[in-house]
């Protein structure tokens, strides 16, 4: 069977989501006749549906299963606050969501419709449909300047691994776009270091003097991906039925196959929640490699869910 392009299921999810949220209990079947999706497919979407969220992953995941042919869905408290889009971002989903509007099954006067509506307003559509979006936000210019003038700044940041906003002491070296989100690698003063910081979590910036430290001749290249610095990084041994997982998520860097179609892949873990259910979800097609310190993951993981089942039983 064909692979259904990424963006034929993101588009089917963005209304096929909303619509269950509404109704919270719903049958396989009657999902997948209204969408004109075939119930495997649409098994298989929900279960990935499943495993995302928002960074660290603890209490901001999707909560959807499926169980004797019924869907329940419930509201995620990440669904529940407004979010912070930049004007891209924005732009962005709103496109898309009205893609997915055009599909069998939308509901035109549904959760995605309204929601659309108010992206539409925010960003200033007028009466002909057209957006004026602003390309740069204000914090990236003043960044730039910053930059130009070789000055350090005190910034108020929200890191995705920190409850509340902390204070840093920066000197940025560059700012640049990558994947739909504005950067900044700048010497942290406090962690005595190069780090890289997303600008939209900068909440305050304040000019507090000259740089002291000069630009390092190499630092991460613009427009790959990356995480945080502070977030830890793992390198897998991932067998062939496994490869699915750089195909599903963002990673730093994939091997070339072994003699045994092994590769060896380097990504993010912003969550041990999240990286418990991943490993659990290889099983025997994925080794950990580094750091040493995960690889007791997946049979402590595995010993709870099976103390779980045990009790149960």
């Amino acid at each position: 069977m064909a692979q259904r392009p990424a963006t034929e299921r993101l588009r089917r999810l963005l209304i096929i989501l909303p619509w269950l949220m509404e109704r919270g209990e719903v049958s396989v079947d009657e999902v997948a006749e209204r969408f004109s999706v075939g119930i495997d497919d649409l098994i298989r979407d929900l279960e990935l549906v499943s495993m995302c969220g928002l960074p660290p992953y603890v209490d901001e995941m999707i909560d959807v299963f499926i169980d004797e042919g019924m869907i329940f869905v419930g509201i995620p408290r990440l669904f529940t606050r407004p979010l912070r889009l930049s004007e891209v971002e924005a732009f962005e989903l709103l496109a898309a969501g009205r893609a997915a509007m055009q599909l069998p099954g939308a509901d035109l006067d549904g959760a995605l419709a309204r929601g659309l509506g108010k992206i539409a307003m925010g960003l200033g559509e007028d009466d002909t449909g057209l957006l004026v979006v602003a390309p740069t936000p204000a914090i990236v210019q003043e960044l730039s300047q910053v930059i130009e003038n070789r000055e350090r700044v005190e910034v108020r940041y929200q890191s995705s691994k920190d409850v509340a906003p902390t204070d840093r002491l920066l000197e940025p070296f560059v700012v640049f776009s990558s994947q739909g989100n504005w950067y900044t690698h700048a010497h942290d003063v406090g962690a005595e270091g190069l780090r890289t910081f997303r600008v939209d979590r900068i909440e305050s910036l304040t000019v507090s003097g000259q740089a002291e430290n000069e630009a390092p001749d190499s630092m991460p290249e613009p427009g790959i991906w990356f995480a945080d610095a502070e977030i830890e990084r793992v390198t897998l041994r991932v067998a062939p039925h496994g490869r699915w997982i750089y195909e599903r998520y963002p990673v730093d860097e994939v091997s070339s196959p072994d003699a045994d179609g092994w590769v060896e892949v380097r990504l993010a873990v912003t969550s041990r929640q999240w990286f418990e259910r991943l490993l659990l979800r290889l099983g025997d097609a994925v080794e950990v490699v580094d750091p040493s310190s995960m690889r007791v993951v997946r049979s402590e993981a595995a010993a709870r869910v099976l103390g779980r089942y045990s009790v149960k039983g």
